[in-house]
């Protein structure tokens, strides 16, 4: 791996927006980042990359006020500043749109916009210009929403583009974008990405930071990289692809990203089910999976891969002519029952509905297997704390303490947890929904080995994915739905990301092609 890092000054003639010299931040003795020296320069996307805990958040944190550093130093134009907290940054021309949502729900559009700094029109609140401008700068961030919007009633994706309009209100030097599109469908995106190529053109210097390497590919003139809190080095983004960048991200070749196929299992099926039909007949569709092995389900979003799976879960109205679950015929489909004969799922929504995110490790893992972790009437927790022990070990789950909440942990951590958490109940088959989505590049290779370390125990798998290498490699067989109906059933050399494509998109007769799943 030889990938040059360029000249940070990069032959530019005027000072830089924003400078560090080796900037550093520590906790008490642990120190998260050191030594960053980064140049920001006017109209240009400058990506910053690196997996979970490599000091991104830490380094946005200290250039927008939010944290003070340790160590070095920051300058302006070349004259030197230190902030004492994000409102200086702000007033300096400096501002983080957070990944997190931090708007008041109870609060208009334009009163979340103008928190803070509302305009007046003699002694009262100037509403029609507050709204007016409001109206404005969610056209330019392409939101559909209405500055009286109650901001707690908007879906979560719009509720990221007000934040975002709420930091271009006013003229920007530096807009730091952390992980913004999250939450954002496709075409959310594609606005998104035309507004940081227009602050691009009017000058504005955007730092982007984000896990999607196709989006850091297509936007940024410049991509550092961060690892293990250091700074490897500045590229130009033209003189690197998105292999390389994860390379550089990881540290290590990753040719060895998927681990290698096992051999095909020709046990029956520890699961069946038969006729499954989700939401009066929307969904509907038969399949089996056999112990040892990966099944892979694909298709476009709105195909209907995830509420398949929450029909069979009980967690959607559904009914099925037959599912047998480890020889043993399940009466309808229940969240208990399946539970209880041995399938857990781990939801894609893992904030949402697969953690507890305010509570402690303990609870979260614990709370779905009590009677296992815990047989008695009252809570044991020496044996509680030894199953988080134990679980924080076998699935690499990074905490500096135990007693860290389930919200404050990375996204891949997360997801750790929610897979410790599922295996506690000792399952015979396992369905995990977008296994690595949000989660670094890092984390993904940790994920794949767990579910690979499923399949050679005996577990029977499931993966549902929307990204296509995933599914090519770690699958055995890929079933594709389209439109509510599986479509395709692919094995062996067949499990390409064309054949998966054509499949999932085409609307011709697949009869020919189509195996019973």
């Amino acid at each position: 791996m030889t990938f040059a890092p360029t000249d940070a000054a990069g032959g530019a003639q005027e000072p830089p927006v924003l400078r560090t010299e080796d900037l550093s931040k520590a906790y008490g003795p642990i120190t998260v980042l050191s030594d960053v020296t980064l140049e920001i320069r006017a109209g240009e996307v400058h990506a910053i990359i690196g997996e979970n805990g490599a000091g991104k958040s830490t380094l946005m944190k200290l250039l927008s006020g939010h944290a003070t550093p340790t160590g070095g130093t920051m300058s302006m134009f070349g004259k030197p500043v230190a902030f004492a907290d994000a409102v200086q940054a702000e007033d300096a021309g400096i501002v983080l749109v957070h990944q997190e949502i931090l708007l008041a729900p109870d609060l208009t559009v334009a009163q979340n916009l103008f928190l803070g700094r509302e305009l007046s029109r003699g002694f009262a609140v100037d509403d029609r210009t507050m709204n007016r401008r409001t109206a404005e700068v969610l056209a330019r961030v392409g939101s559909l929403a209405r500055p009286t919007f109650r901001v707690g009633d908007m879906p979560l994706a719009q509720q990221q583009l007000v934040q975002i309009a709420r930091a271009l209100l006013d003229d920007r030097k530096v807009v730091i974008l952390d992980e913004p599109t999250a939450m954002l469908t496709n075409d959310e995106v594609d606005a998104l990405l035309g507004i940081v190529r227009s602050l691009r053109a009017q000058g504005v210097a955007v730092l982007y930071i984000s896990h999607r390497l196709e989006e850091v590919e297509a936007l940024a003139d410049r991509v550092t990289v961060l690892r293990d809190g250091k700074m490897i080095g500045t590229w130009s983004a033209q003189a690197l692809d998105q292999r390389q960048m994860a390379e550089l991200m990881v540290g290590r070749e990753l040719s060895m990203l998927y681990p290698p196929k096992r051999e095909a299992t020709t046990s029956e099926p520890v699961l069946r089910v038969e006729d499954l039909s989700v939401e009066h007949g929307r969904i509907s569709g038969s399949f089996s999976v056999r112990p040892g092995e990966v099944l892979g389900i694909g298709g476009m979003i709105g195909a209907g891969r995830t509420e398949m799976i929450e029909g069979l879960m009980g967690l959607r109205p559904a009914q099925a002519r037959a599912i047998s679950l480890n020889g043993k015929s399940v009466a309808k489909p229940d969240v208990n029952a399946m539970m209880a004969a041995g399938l857990v799922y781990l939801t894609e929504d893992r904030k949402g509905k697969g953690l507890l995110l305010n509570e402690g490790l303990g609870p979260n893992l614990t709370l779905q297997a009590l009677d296992l972790v815990n047989p008695g009437l009252r809570l044991d927790r020496k044996r509680e704390g030894r199953s988080i022990q134990s679980a924080v070990r076998e699935y690499d789950i990074r905490v500096r303490t135990l007693s860290i909440q389930a919200g404050q942990l990375s996204g891949g951590n997360q997801q750790k947890l929610l897979l410790a958490k599922v295996m506690l109940a000792e399952p015979s088959v396992v369905i995990i929904d977008e296994p690595t989505r949000g989660i670094d590049i890092g984390n993904k290779s940790q994920i794949y080995r767990f579910i690979d370390d499923l399949a050679r125990a005996g577990k029977a798998c499931v993966v549902i994915s929307s990204e296509l290498p995933e599914l090519v490699g770690l699958s055995d067989r890929v079933l594709v739905m389209r439109s509510g109906r599986f479509v395709a059933e692919l094995t062996g050399e067949d499990i390409t990301e064309q054949n998966i494509v054509y499949a999932a998109a085409s609307s011709g007769d697949d009869t020919e092609g189509r195996k019973h799943a």
